[in-house]
């Protein structure tokens, strides 16, 4: 992985690798004065689908920010960094409720992270429609 923006539709071996690996998080909001909000988070990363997936209680202040953006999504990112490597997705969001799109979400986290979720039933998944993929490495 170099240092540049790539095609997010068909990202090198080593980008997809990385974003494989076990790694947090961070998720960048909006507020709805327009300052940013940055939480950390597990993140998949599905790029033949285009999008990368967080999951959440129904009620955080991430999932609150992406709704108030509307139908249209809400314009957000989520980076990972390990030493001088990191990888940056930006995209819009949606926050989607059904259980099929919940439950694939996190069977990729568990996955990932190597650890299925305690069940929740306010669980909801940040869907972000993948845009722009940046990265160094």
């Amino acid at each position: 992985m170099t240092s540049h923006a790539m095609d997010p539709a068909s990202p090198d071996e080593p980008y997809l690798a990385f974003w494989r690996e076990r790694h947090l998080c961070t998720l960048t909001t909006l507020r709805p004065d327009g300052s940013p909000h940055v939480v950390p988070v597990g993140v998949t990363y599905d790029a033949e689908a285009g999008l990368a997936r967080v999951i959440t209680n129904g009620t955080s202040a991430k999932v609150r920010h992406v709704r108030a953006a509307g139908p249209e999504g809400a314009r957000v990112a989520v980076c990972q960094v390990d030493g001088r490597r990191w990888a940056t997705l930006e995209g819009r969001a949606r926050v989607r409720t059904e259980p099929e799109r919940v439950g694939e979400a996190v069977r990729r986290y568990a996955e990932r992270y190597e650890r299925t979720p305690s069940p929740n039933p306010a669980r909801v998944v940040i869907e972000i429609e993948v845009e722009r993929a940046l990265g160094n490495g």
